[in-house]
């Protein structure tokens, strides 16, 4: 019975974090089918080979800003290249 209540918590804790990622999916998903945003292939096709030597690991977007962060892996360090998911222009960048 004492873990009935804190997995109870849990588990309400994570129903708008769930529902909040489907309505960034939606709102991008829109975004992309009028033209307002870039498609990720496209976006991907314009950074990863300007990353040389580093591997590309994946991708968060953030629907609130329309941005695209690049998450790249060289010598053991990360890099996070911000991408503008309207225009494709390299916003800026952190780590080596």
């Amino acid at each position: 019975m004492k873990y009935l209540v804190p997995l109870a918590i849990l588990v309400l804790a994570a129903v708008p974090a769930d529902a909040q990622r489907r309505g960034d999916q939606s709102r991008a998903f829109e975004a992309r089918r009028t033209g307002r945003l870039l498609p990720l292939p496209e976006i991907e096709r314009r950074v990863v080979p300007t990353m040389r030597g580093a591997q590309y690991i994946g991708f968060d977007f953030d629907s609130a800003t329309a941005i695209y962060t690049l998450k790249f892996l060289r010598d053991g360090n990360v890099i996070w290249v911000e991408v503008d998911g309207q225009t494709g222009q390299v916003l800026g960048r952190t780590g080596r």
